[in-house]
């Protein structure tokens, strides 16, 4: 048999060779156990690694696929959990010096759903405290870093899962986004990320402002993040905002071409500013879903900048956490969290009922956009990674981490699925991504665009993360 790498692997190939024989779930795990063991020094996306337990897991794995009865597609696929999921025996620091290091006594309902299929859980990734802010730095584990250039910020606040997922640290990725920290440490890495439709991926105990929250994967490619989909993507009663009506197979129209799908192209949703380059690299990626077939049409949605209405939620969200705390424990609290907090503060009820209706008005106007085009298509991101240890990139002038994600938040206020799609490079090597965006309940039909997109232009990874190497 011909030698292969699997550390390299996704899922559908490691599934293939569990069922041949050709390999075993155990020596899958040992892959990614030994990737992490070489990676995760010069990038820490990794804050808990269960070697035990995962190689426990993977000889139960062994045993059922030798037996011809594996628990679903994923039984044996390695899998990481972002810490701020809990995770039975496991700590969920959530990246703050307030929480415990004890272990969970209960599995949240995406790590049960991992369970039952049989995946093998590696540990939890790095995130900021309490996901507060789209890059990913705490006080307890430190900051996670790009692995194209480890001077840089991966974003967040899922940077630990995308990370590990462009270093295949691991085959599959659980992030969570409340306002684009699936998306953002996507585009940063040049991974795929992908936020479905509220509800249909349930999480308990809920997020820090719950309504906003999405539980979505990060992997290299998009049948493996439906893969995931398949079996996170289920009705779960813990959460009390989860719905129903998932699709059976959140894979099912992958194959499918472009033709007939109407997108249209926003370069900058008619009030954000884009790097020349990354406005470029997406101006590309619009021409090349054309050549595929799509009828691509450069239009904005017709919305004002929402960042005041994200902010007046996103920061009572904060509030409400200070507010719970001790005096001790408000001095260990990030700095840039207990600002928004006391932000907040001088809002009244009023101003925040506002809010609420801004964002129904908001999720109204993206739905009628929808009637027309299929899919509403932007950058993911409006910056390129900046150094680490930075919520906003030194010397812009800016204060908060929403003046330089414009694209992402708007579809948690609107709690629309979307995506981001890795699509090229900057000049110094930096991974660029465009963001799809779909209706409420159409999460298949904007996995079949970005899978055409990847199938057509398929991303380059990482390899060796170097503070030198800039791709």
């Amino acid at each position: 048999m011909q030698e292969t790498d699997l550390g390299m692997m996704d899922a559908g190939q490691l599934a293939a060779l569990f069922r041949s024989g050709e390999a075993s779930p155990l020596e899958a795990t040992r892959a990614s156990l030994a990737r992490i063991e070489r990676f995760n020094d010069a990038v820490n996306a990794y804050v808990y690694v269960d070697h035990e337990g995962a190689e426990q897991a993977a000889k139960a794995s062994a045993r059922r696929w030798g037996q011809g009865k594996p628990l679903s597609s994923i039984d044996g696929v390695p899998v990481s959990m972002k810490d701020l999921t809990e995770v039975a025996g496991m700590p969920a620091r959530d990246g703050s010096l307030t929480t415990s290091e004890a272990p969970c006594e209960s599995d949240a309902p995406p790590v049960s759903r991992l369970r039952e299929a049989g995946a093998v859980i590696l540990g939890k990734t790095n995130t900021p405290e309490f996901g507060w802010k789209a890059v990913t730095d705490n006080r307890v584990f430190g900051a996670t870093c790009n692995p194209w250039d480890t001077r840089l910020t991966p974003g967040g606040s899922s940077g630990g899962a995308a990370v590990a997922a462009a270093l295949n640290m691991g085959v599959l990725h659980q992030g969570g986004d409340s306002g684009g920290s699936i998306r953002i440490p996507a585009a940063f890495t040049g991974v795929f990320g992908f936020k479905p439709t509220f509800g249909w991926t349930p999480q308990w105990p809920p997020a820090t402002e719950p309504t906003l929250s999405h539980i979505g994967p990060l992997t290299r490619n998009v049948p493996d993040a439906a893969r995931m989909l398949n079996v996170i993507g289920r009705y779960d009663h813990h959460d009390p905002y989860a719905t129903r009506g998932q699709p059976d197979d959140w894979g099912v129209d992958m194959d499918c071409d472009l033709r007939g799908l109407r997108i249209a192209y926003s370069p900058d949703l008619g009030y954000a500013q884009v790097e020349p380059q990354i406005a470029a690299r997406v101006r590309e990626a619009a021409e090349k879903l054309q050549a595929l077939g799509a009828e691509v049409e450069e239009v904005h949605p017709g919305f004002e900048s929402p960042i005041e209405i994200f902010q007046k939620i996103w920061f009572t969200a904060s509030l409400e956490l200070w507010s719970q705390c001790s005096e001790h424990e408000r001095t260990l609290l990030d700095p840039g969290l207990v600002t928004n907090a006391r932000i907040a503060e001088r809002w009244s009820a009023v101003d925040f009922f506002r809010a609420l209706e801004f964002r129904a008005r908001l999720t109204q106007c993206l739905e009628d956009f929808n009637q027309k085009y299929h899919l509403l298509m932007t950058p993911s991101v409006s910056v390129s990674p900046f150094e680490v240890n930075h919520e906003v990139p030194p010397g812009s002038g800016m204060r908060d981490w929403e003046e330089w994600a414009p694209f992402s938040y708007p579809f948690n206020l609107s709690q629309q699925p979307a995506a981001s799609v890795p699509c090229g490079f900057t000049d110094t090597g930096m991974p660029v991504g465009f963001q799809l965006a779909g209706g409420k309940f159409d999460d298949i039909r904007v996995l079949r665009a970005c899978h055409a997109f990847m199938q057509a232009y398929p991303p380059r990874f990482p390899t060796v993360p170097d503070p030198a190497q800039t791709g």
